[in-house]
């Protein structure tokens, strides 16, 4: 499904990653979300290597990444540790500073990044999320229903990977059927791959340990960088599917407006899966806002 995009396994210090990498120019990491690899981004990634390096990784436990041990404080799937598994990764490619995007979950791991790292990363975009603690504290009972996922990954083990072990692939299709505005937008062979990975033994598992470390150690970093005033400096782009009406996820630019100092904020019509269901229009956001920055990266 990425045809030009060469395969690789890389080792970071902390896990095995697989990795596509295609195209030329300044790099550009593309992290993908739950419960997908980075198959989520073939539809946008062929637009964005017309202009950069682009390093579509799949995440630890997801995708065809080593799926790690997990610890009693969620700390393997945390998205600091996640985080540093891209700059190794990185690192390992000859890039130590680069442009960052990030959908999801993969999004949680990129602003950590960009918290955590400033110096490693020119320029940042986030795909349809707030910051974790921000989406904790504005659950409320609507937002619960939507997002019941949160607090069921969350569940201490083995609650959550008894029941969707019992046909993890059904529970896979199922979610991402769910949250498409366009069903007819996720094509089956993506599909396939998707629930084909999330059927590993110990996938599930390890997807349950990244909802659990949003629970726990991942509001812990937020809070800390909240309470200490601290900022996203680099110039950054929110991106979001506000839906077909325009009024999903309304909130999204004024949460961000108090973590970044640079906000450039955009709502596309469409859902969360914004990759899948406007691919062109989500590659050409991403590439107005990273082609007015190429400087940075000079």
């Amino acid at each position: 499904m990425l045809d030009g995009f060469d395969e690789r396994r890389i080792a970071t210090g902390g896990a095995e990653l697989y990795v596509r990498v295609g195209g030329a120019g300044p790099p550009l990491v593309c992290l993908h979300g739950y419960p997908q690899s980075h198959i989520t981004w073939r539809k946008v990634a062929p637009l964005l290597a017309e202009r950069y390096t682009v390093v579509l990784p799949d995440l630890r436990g997801y995708g065809a990444s080593e799926i790690v041990a997990s610890d009693d404080a969620h700390l393997a799937y945390s998205k600091r540790v996640m985080a540093r598994d891209i700059i190794g990764l990185m690192s390992a490619l000859g890039h130590e500073r680069f442009f960052l995007a990030g959908h999801d979950r993969g999004a949680r791991v990129a602003y950590r990044l960009a918290l955590d790292a400033p110096e490693r990363v020119a320029a940042l975009a986030t795909l349809d999320i707030i910051p974790t603690l921000e989406n904790w504290e504005a659950m409320d009972y609507r937002r619960a229903y939507g997002a019941y996922h949160w607090q069921f990954l969350a569940q201490p083990e083995p609650l959550p990977e008894r029941l969707i072990g019992y046909d993890p692939q059904w529970y896979c299709r199922q979610q991402i059927g769910a949250w498409l505005e366009d069903r007819s937008a996720a094509d089956d062979a993506a599909l396939d791959a998707y629930c084909a990975a999330f059927a590993r033994d110990g996938a599930v598992h390890a997807a349950c340990e990244d909802y659990r470390a949003g629970y726990t150690c991942d509001i812990d970093a937020d809070r800390a960088d909240r309470e200490a005033g601290k900022q996203i400096t680099m110039p950054m782009l929110a991106l979001w599917g506000a839906g077909h009406d325009g009024k999903r996820s309304a909130h999204f630019p004024e949460v961000w407006k108090r973590w970044a100092s640079d906000l450039t904020a955009q709502g596309l019509r469409c859902g969360h899966f914004m990759m899948e269901e406007l691919p062109e229009e989500t590659g050409a956001a991403l590439r107005a806002f990273f082609d007015a920055r190429r400087d940075r990266l000079r």
